[in-house]
């Protein structure tokens, strides 16, 4: 039975977000190397992106490689970066093809160079891509975030650009790597682990969540049906009862 009849197009989450998470697990459950996770990983996001195109999800952020990660194997980071940019390389006529902007989070000044350009011109020549945007979080770490949004807000109070009773959730929101995006709706974790991991904290204050044991280079289509479905039969309340929202 295809998944897809049963969702409703009219409530679908304006901005998703995902934790891939499972790569190690399914390589070494295949008695592979890691690094062979990574490669497949890159399939499923493919799978992903188009699904959430066809779909019609205006936002998918995906959380690719965080702050912490730095902290693994030299190998590993190593054969991370070469990845992304292999896929940067590939994966671009797929997003001109399905009209996908890309976009970016995190410190990406720590990437590797080649990284660094290959990423920005992926950017450069999609930025005029209206369908869907696509960000990916690189180098991310929510807290970081979050400490840079408050120097930045301190220093245009000292400098009085603002004041200190103009803050609020907005002006947050303007100094945050996500400016340009809206709150997230649903936030996915597959491979079985229930954490947030340091992404999108502040983003994801009234986000649906929905954890899965599949791992990342498993989850295809109908798993991500399975999850808008799940969010789709909940009541966002945002707060108020039940009765005030019907």
């Amino acid at each position: 039975m295809d998944l897809l009849e049963n969702i409703d197009k009219n409530n679908l989450p304006q901005h998703l977000a995902i934790i891939m998470d499972g790569n190690g697990r399914w390589a070494k459950q295949q008695g592979l190397l890691r690094a062979f996770g990574h490669e497949s990983g890159t399939k499923s996001v493919k799978t992903i992106i188009k699904t959430c195109a066809k779909l019609g999800i205006e936002n998918l952020t995906l959380y690719a490689f965080s702050t912490e990660n730095w902290n693994r194997p030299k190998l590993e980071v190593d054969t991370l970066m070469k990845i992304l940019i292999k896929s940067l390389k590939k994966e671009l006529p797929t997003l001109q093809e399905n009209n996908i902007k890309l976009n970016t989070i995190g410190n990406i000044e720590k990437l590797p160079q080649s990284a660094q350009k290959e990423l920005l011109d992926v950017i450069d020549k999609t930025k005029d891509n209206t369908h869907m945007t696509l960000t990916l979080a690189l180098s991310y770490g929510s807290r970081e975030e979050i400490v840079n949004a408050v120097k930045n807000i301190s220093n245009k109070v000292k400098n009085n650009i603002i004041s200190v009773d103009s803050i609020d959730d907005s002006i947050i929101n303007e100094h945050l790597y996500t400016q340009n995006l809206p709150d997230v709706d649903l936030l996915i974790r597959t491979s079985g682990e229930h954490r947030i991991s340091n992404f999108l904290l502040w983003q994801i204050a009234y986000a649906e969540l929905y954890f899965t044991d599949v791992l990342w280079p498993d989850f295809k289509e109908q798993n991500l049906y399975e999850a808008i479905i799940s969010y789709q039969k909940r009541e966002r309340r945002f707060g108020k009862t039940s009765e005030q929202i019907k």
